[in-house]
């Protein structure tokens, strides 16, 4: 197993009820996968999850990236600005 750190920022957050989770997965698992595990706990993120976007170590990343141990995955929501 490998673990990630994830932090959640504004509606992500709200929704997790945290504002970081660890998880514990099978190694090769996409980045895609906490998408899946945040839907899980909580369905509102099945609605959002077209919509949100990840970044591993800080870099933006598509859903089937390949996670590896000790990485840190940011779920980010839509933005608006003004």
């Amino acid at each position: 197993m490998i673990t990630v750190k994830v932090k959640l920022f504004a509606m992500a957050r709200d929704l997790a009820g945290a504002e970081t989770l660890s998880y514990a997965l099978p190694p090769g698992s996409p980045a895609g996968e906490i998408l899946r595990l945040l839907s899980k706990k909580n369905r509102e993120f099945e609605k959002w999850k077209d919509h949100l976007r990840l970044a591993v170590n800080w870099e933006y990343v598509p859903n089937d990236y390949t996670l590896h141990e000790d990485d840190e995955v940011a779920v980010i929501p839509p933005v608006s600005g003004g």
